[in-house]
């Protein structure tokens, strides 16, 4: 099976394990999600805390 490759989808940087990471996406129609980081992979936007927090103070 192939390893994704998680990172942030502002600033470019890699996403660690047990790094706090906030996700946009649209609340999944279907039930039973067993791959939830796939998911998150190909429907969600990936932000660093980092990012997260500058997007929010401007």
């Amino acid at each position: 099976m192939f390893k994704l490759k998680p990172q942030c989808s502002y600033c470019g940087k890699p996403i660690e394990g047990n790094e706090v990471v906030f996700v946009k996406m649209r609340y999944p129609e279907r039930k039973g999600m067993t791959e939830i980081k796939a998911y998150i992979h190909n429907e969600g936007k990936l932000i660093c805390e980092k990012c997260f927090n500058t997007k929010q103070s401007q």
